[in-house]
């Protein structure tokens, strides 16, 4: 489906809102950002494939997760960064797109709390 940046910018903000308010409460410092496509080094660093499966990458984690953080807090923030084309691509329609950007939030947001995609997998969020 065809989505501009800005009203898949405000889908993801909606998205954002949308989660509970006590997974929010212990992110640190972490910014979300949209970009249309990943570069061919996000994804190679990825890992084989990504959320929507073999060669998709629907979004990425770059930071210290907060599970190996020593005492002082790192200078910049951790991103997270969801790619609008490939998710789009994926999604018939904007209900669809927004239940897959949020789906992706979560996942990447469990990376920054140290969770990896084996248990991801196991919780049924990979």
């Amino acid at each position: 489906m065809h989505i501009s940046r800005r009203r898949f910018e405000r889908l993801v903000a909606d998205a954002l809102d949308a989660l509970p308010d006590e997974l929010l409460a212990h992110a640190d410092n972490v910014v979300v950002v949209v970009e249309d496509e990943p570069t061919p080094e996000q994804v190679g660093g990825a890992g084989a494939g990504g959320e929507g499966g073999p060669g998709t990458l629907f979004g990425l984690y770059e930071g210290v997760a907060l599970t190996d953080r020593g005492l002082d807090p790192p200078v910049l923030p951790d991103r997270i960064t969801l790619f609008r084309r490939p998710l789009a691509d994926a999604c018939a329609d904007e209900d669809e797109l927004f239940e897959e950007i949020r789906v992706t939030l979560v996942h990447e947001l469990a990376h920054h709390f140290g969770i990896d995609d084996d248990r991801l997998d196991e919780l049924g969020w990979a």
